[in-house]
């Protein structure tokens, strides 16, 4: 049996990035010579989910140039000039069994109108839905547990934001070193990475103005069918430059924990 779909939400601005989302849709802003949108696909990829569908908006022909080229950019090959001959691929990159969907929902589509889109290319009971601007070392399988096993119709993963402030481990009066941003120990905010019944999509519809959070997630706490994944954790989103920044410098020390993949 062919493991859910992965749906990950892609049309978004980024005006908070505005440096680099002139150029660019917020998921291609990259993280160690990568864009964020690939991180987010190697974690669910490493459990094995590995059939993608991107709801694709604001210059969505970058994303799907992107990957149309991946093969080529990431692979020695030999061109014949001749227009029968396709290239010879030399080696193979380590993601060839992604399968992705690419789906424009529109440039101003909120959320739940971008989910809707995509119903047609959900083929299971189930599937995975998040954003596509936040890792995390989340374990995607027993996520996907929990999900099953209360038998409603959304499951949200909740986790502990990080500070906006770097904080100060003090030993006396003596600094003994910084922490930027640390997971903060009470409280959870909706850090993404949802699993849902395909039911969800009965409480969205196709308009440009269907929202998500501010609508369907709110009824379905309402109506006691969405239940929380507690996640302690990692997990960091990049909304701005700074954290842009936060997570190269995690990932050019090695400390990059959403890294799950070998």
């Amino acid at each position: 049996m062919k493991k859910p779909e992965v749906v990950i939400l892609c049309g978004g601005r980024g005006t908070r990035l505005n440096e680099e989302t002139e150029s660019k849709p917020k998921p291609m802003v990259e993280i160690g010579g990568k864009p964020i949108l690939w991180h987010i696909m190697k974690i669910y990829a490493s459990y094995g989910y590995t059939r993608f569908i991107l709801a694709l908006g604001y210059k969505s022909d970058y994303i799907k140039r992107y990957f149309y080229d991946f093969r080529i950019t990431s692979s020695d090959f030999t061109l014949a000039m001749h227009p029968d001959h396709s290239p010879k691929i030399h080696n193979t990159h380590e993601d060839t069994d992604w399968e992705i969907t690419f789906v424009d929902t529109g440039i101003e589509t909120l959320k739940g109108g971008r989910i809707k889109r995509v119903e047609k290319y959900v083929e299971s009971d189930n599937f995975h839905l998040t954003y596509g601007d936040g890792v995390s070392d989340v374990d995607i399988n027993k996520l996907y547990k929990f999900h099953l096993s209360h038998k409603k119709i959304g499951t949200l993963t909740a986790v502990h934001p990080p500070s906006l402030f770097g904080e100060m481990k003090l030993e006396g009066n003596k600094i003994v070193e910084f922490i930027e941003k640390p997971q903060l120990g009470t409280g959870y905010i909706n850090g993404g990475f949802f699993v849902f019944k395909k039911e969800l999509m009965d409480c969205l519809s196709t308009n440009v103005d269907c929202d998500f959070e501010f609508g369907p997630l709110r009824e379905l706490a309402k109506n006691a069918q969405f239940r929380a994944y507690k996640h302690d954790g990692f997990w960091q989103c990049m909304d701005n430059i700074r954290d842009r920044d936060y997570l190269n410098k995690l990932w050019s020390e090695n400390k990059a924990a959403w890294k799950v993949w070998k």
